[in-house]
C-alpha cells in the first residue's frame, strides 16, 4: 500500500522504472517514505549503471518486483534531515551504495560490516525493508535513507565520479585492503577492464603497486597502460606471455563475470599468493595442487560495510582518483543498459539525474 501523498507533495518521486522481464525502462511516479527522526532525504544528482541493474531488471535472478526502479550508486545533496541526525545537514554532498537498511545489532554490523548482516542487508532497490516495503532505487528524483548508510562525500569531489565509488570503487578497495594489498612495490594482476576492473588498477596504482591487466581483447592495451597506467597488459589467450609471468605475482584481483578458467592465473600467483574474485562466473574449477602446492589463498568478496566505504570515498578524493566515466541523460538508459550487456562502456555509465529527470 503506498503512503498517501502530503498535502506539500514532498513524497511524491519520480523516476524511471522496469514493468516487466523485458527490462525496459520508462518513467514512472511513486511515493517515497516521509522523513523520519533518523533518516536523510537527499535530491539525487547523479546514478552509477552497474551490472546489478541489468540483472533485476531483467528478472535474471526470477526474484524482480515490478515496477521495478534500479540504481545503487547513488549521490546528491541533502534537502532535510530527521531531529536525530547528526553527521548530516542539508546542502551536504552524499552517497547511497548498495545496502539502506540492516539489523544494527549483529556483530558484523557493530563492526561496520553491514553488507554480511546476519538477517541480511536490505538492498537499496527490490529489496524487502523492515516495515515491508519494495525498496527503489537511484534512477529516481530523490530518496530518504537512514543516515547510518549514508556517506560523506567531500565537496571538492564530483558527485557525478562519485556515484561509481558505491559499488565499483568498493567492491575492488575493501578486498584489496582486507588482504592488505596496499604494500608499495608489491605486484598486482587484474582479470577484466570493466567498470571493476579500471577502479582495481587506480587503487592499484595508488598503492604504489606493479599492476599487469591481463584481458581477452588486444583493443584495451593503449588504454590499459597510457589511460589507466598499468605497467603490463597480457593477453590472456596468449600461453608464452601467461607462462613468462608465473609465480611473479603477490596479488590477483578477478573481476571478470564470465566463465574462466582459474588454473592458468592461480600459477601467476607467488607461493601465498592471494587470489581475490568480486565477479560472478557460473563456477569456479580449480585443480587442488595449485592451491596447495603454491599455499595460495582464494577468497571471495561483495562490496563493503559502511566504515570500509567511507574510507575509500576519502581515499579517492585524497589521492585525486576519479573513475572514468560517459555521463549520459536518463532518456538514453535503455540503450545504456544494453551497452552495458555489451561491455561497450568505458568505464561506467553515470545519469546525469538532476538535469534530466523532469
Amino acid at each position: 500500500m503506498e503512503q498517501p501523498m502530503s498535502s506539500s507533495g514532498e513524497d511524491e518521486c519520480l523516476s524511471w522504472a522496469a514493468r516487466d522481464p523485458s527490462g525496459f525502462l520508462s518513467p514512472h511516479t511513486f511515493t517515497r517514505r516521509s522523513v523520519t527522526s533518523d533518516d536523510v532525504s537527499l535530491k539525487i544528482t547523479h546514478c552509477g549503471v552497474c551490472y546489478a541493474d541489468v540483472i533485476w531488471t531483467k528478472n535474471k535472478h526470477g526474484d524482480s518486483k515490478y515496477p521495478l526502479v534500479p540504481g545503487h550508486e547513488i549521490a546528491g545533496i541533502v534537502s532535510k534531515v530527521g531531529s536525530n541526525v547528526t553527521r548530516f545537514k542539508a546542502g551536504d554532498h552524499v552517497g547511497v551504495g548498495t545496502y539502506v537498511n540492516s539489523c544494527r545489532e549483529c556483530d558484523y554490523c557493530d563492526e561496520g560490516q553491514e553488507v554480511s548482516c546476519v538477517k541480511g542487508q536490505v538492498f537499496t532497490f527490490n529489496g524487502v525493508d523492515y516495515d515491508g516495503s519494495v525498496t527503489k532505487g537511484g534512477y529516481s528524483s530523490h530518496i530518504v535513507v537512514h543516515e547510518r548508510y549514508c556517506y560523506k562525500i567531500p565537496v571538492d569531489y564530483p558527485l557525478e565520479s562519485a556515484a561509481p565509488l558505491l559499488c565499483a570503487g568498493v567492491t575492488v578497495y575493501a578486498p584489496m585492503m582486507r588482504h592488505n594489498m596496499n604494500q608499495a612495490g608489491k605486484s598486482l594482476g587484474v582479470i577484466g577492464l570493466g567498470g571493476l576492473g579500471h577502479m582495481a588498477v587506480k587503487f592499484g596504482k595508488a598503492f604504489g603497486l606493479h599492476v599487469t591487466v591481463f584481458s581477452t581483447s588486444i583493443s584495451k592495451k593503449e588504454e590499459a597502460l597510457n589511460l589507466l597506467g598499468a605497467n603490463n597488459f597480457v593477453i590472456s589467450s596468449d600461453h608464452d606471455q601467461m607462462k613468462a609471468l608465473g609465480k611473479s605475482l603477490d596479488f590477483i584481483v578477478d573481476t571478470a563475470s564470465g566463465d574462466h578458467p582459474f588454473d592458468p592465473y592461480m600459477s601467476l600467483l607467488k607461493i601465498a599468493g592471494t587470489y581475490v574474485l568480486v565477479g560472478f562466473p557460473s563456477e569456479i574449477k580449480i585443480q587442488p595442487a595449485t592451491l596447495n602446492l603454491g599455499m595460495r589463498v582464494l577468497a571471495g568478496s561483495v562490496s563493503g560495510g559502511t566504515k570500509v566505504t567511507q574510507e575509500m570515498i576519502d581515499f579517492c578524493a585524497a589521492h585525486k582518483i576519479y573513475p572514468n566515466i560517459e555521463v549520459i541523460p536518463i532518456q538514453k538508459v535503455n540503450e545504456a543498459i544494453e551497452r552495458v550487456v555489451k561491455k561497450d562502456i568505458k568505464y561506467r555509465f553515470v545519469i546525469d539525474i538532476e538535469n534530466s529527470l523532469k
